[in-house]
């Protein structure tokens, strides 16, 4: 599979499926795009697709609210499970519908209490399996927070940094080195990613806007998709007094490199680095 990114073909390698990082409050009405694009990865109306709804609080309703959206969209098996504690997580009867899954769903919700349920479980395990046999794997506002190997598990809004500002915990790692924060410009939470990535340069920061996906690709390229914008801050060569901080004072953060991408462009994550151009729709599908 191949797509331009105006400076020749980039190539996406190996077996690995898509994984879509959505901001949350994605198009349910109109014309989905974003459940749409994740329908045609799973293998359109041939698509198995399971749904993961551990994060919610509306129990069952949230398995039958996508249930009824992916069938609208022509899928025709679609699964739920929510397992609500370790146990259950750890239950093969539970994780297997994972075993022949062409797509994998996790909803939003608390993501700590999907990470705390899940991670290092069975289920855990089949999740990684359906990621590397070719499986796309979804998960919007906590879902997609619970999909990074550092979580953000909770915060306060605010345009400053502060010390104390959020709290990170292991995600269920399916992507390393970053962390990923949902709802972000519509709840004003750069602050709380600026103060992360101060206290951890190391990771790489994702912030989704609403009704927005990154998806990432098997060679760790990604590609926007949506109304908004994923904003990425990278503070590998920044300057911060971080490791000085007490109470919830200001931090001082310099030289963090904050990329902006709305829909059509292109980041390659492991290089920190904008690929050159914006990849036109009708180039992609045509490589598909």
């Amino acid at each position: 599979m191949t797509a331009s990114t105006g400076s020749g073909p980039h190539l996406l390698t190996g077996g690995a499926g898509p994984v879509m990082l959505i901001g949350g409050a994605e198009d349910k009405r109109r014309d989905k795009a974003i459940l749409s694009r994740f329908v045609a990865f799973a293998g359109g109306a041939e698509a198995s697709i399971v749904v993961v709804s551990t994060a919610s609080s509306l129990g069952d309703m949230a398995t039958q609210i996508y249930r009824e959206l992916f069938e609208g969209l022509g899928v025709a098996k679609v699964t739920g499970i929510r397992p609500e504690d370790r146990d259950q997580a750890d239950d093969p009867e539970v994780a297997a519908p994972l075993a022949t899954a062409t797509g994998v769903f996790l909803t939003g919700g608390n993501q700590l209490r999907l990470s705390s349920a899940v991670g290092g479980t069975r289920l855990a395990s089949a999740l990684f399996l359906a990621h590397d046999r070719g499986a796309v794997i979804a998960g919007t506002s906590a879902g997609a927070s619970a999909l990074a190997s550092h979580m953000m598990a909770f915060g306060t809004p605010g345009p400053t940094p502060k010390n104390r500002m959020a709290q990170l915990s292991a995600g269920l790692g399916l992507l390393d080195r970053i962390v990923i924060d949902q709802h972000f410009e519509q709840r004003g939470r750069i602050g709380r990613l600026l103060s992360v990535i101060a206290h951890s340069p190391s990771l790489l920061g994702l912030g989704l806007d609403e009704d927005t996906a990154a998806i990432v690709y098997a060679d760790k390229v990604m590609e926007v998709v949506g109304r908004g914008a994923v904003t990425i801050v990278d503070g590998s060569r920044a300057r911060t007094d971080a490791y000085q901080g007490k109470g919830h004072r200001p931090l001082m953060v310099s030289g963090v490199v904050l990329h902006s991408l709305p829909a059509g462009y292109w980041f390659d994550l492991r290089a920190r680095t904008l690929l050159p151009g914006a990849v036109r729709g009708e180039e992609r599908e045509a490589s598909e």
